[in-house]
């Protein structure tokens, strides 16, 4: 998880691109940033799908069967 620190550094590095205001350096900062909070997230996202189990209106079970298997994968780990 990234850091509080790491998101209000992206937040005001966001402000100074937006008044145009930023530099070269600072831009490929923003970007390894940006892209460490996104890798941080899809990991989250992922983990989280992985333990969704789908039902319906009818009570019946309806987790696609590549969500079963990867949870019957990671229970074997």
């Amino acid at each position: 998880m990234i850091s509080n620190e790491k998101i209000a550094r992206i937040n005001e590095l966001a402000a100074k691109a937006k008044s145009g205001v930023i530099t070269d350096d600072e831009k490929t900062e923003q970007k390894k940033l940006r892209e460490e909070y996104l890798k941080g997230f899809r990991s989250s996202m992922k983990n989280t799908l992985k333990s969704v189990k789908i039902i319906d209106p009818e009570g019946n079970d309806v987790t696609p069967e590549k969500l079963k298997r990867e949870k019957r994968n990671n229970k074997l780990h």
